[in-house]
């Protein structure tokens, strides 16, 4: 009978800075190499906006990262947006690691069931305090907390309001602002 080898982190850490992936988009999820899809215009844009509209309110709260990886146990990922803790040389020889996360969102437009299920069943393994979907083509927000075992004990639907991450429960975002 064949096994299919699972790669650890540091395994895939040691492959990437290698380049033998070049410009492919490339995570680990599971012990597994994913090719993530590649990004539409429409998605890449909507991210660059949600990007410079978390700056403007956790810039000097939280470390405001855009598409780069996060070193998780046995996953490393690249969500869309994460919030990690200051000071932001912490990162210069590592990844973000879940004691680092505040929170990390998923910017779906043609991945939701995946951001929903696979994705979502990995941050909650590896403790993420808090995980939010923006689901771009039915102009929703899903919001995850309180991970336990391999899902979240609180989820909550919004397509409009204010809402705040856990860590930062005065900073008020508006939930419009994360759907265009």
């Amino acid at each position: 009978m064949f096994q299919t080898a699972k790669l650890s982190v540091k395994d895939y850490q040691q492959i990437v800075e290698t380049g033998i992936f070049g410009d492919r988009r490339i995570e680990l999820i599971e012990g597994n190499l994913i090719e993530v899809s590649p990004e539409t215009p429409y998605h890449a844009n909507c991210n660059n906006k949600i990007y410079k509209y978390f700056l403007t309110l956790f810039n000097s709260l939280a470390d405001v990262r855009s598409a780069h990886p996060v070193s998780l146990s046995n996953s490393e990922p690249q969500p869309d947006l994460v919030l990690a803790k200051l000071p932001d040389t912490l990162y210069d020889t590592r990844h973000p690691n879940p004691e680092d996360i505040y929170l990390l969102i998923e910017i779906s437009y043609s991945t939701l069931s995946y951001d929903l299920n696979e994705k979502k069943q990995v941050y909650a393994k590896s403790n993420i305090q808090e995980y939010w979907v923006i689901d771009l083509e039915n102009n929703r927000l899903f919001i995850f907390r309180y991970p336990q075992g391999e899902d979240y004990q609180n989820k909550l639907e919004l397509n409009t309001g204010l809402v705040s991450c856990l860590a930062f429960p005065n900073v008020k975002l508006e939930v419009n602002r994360l759907k265009n």
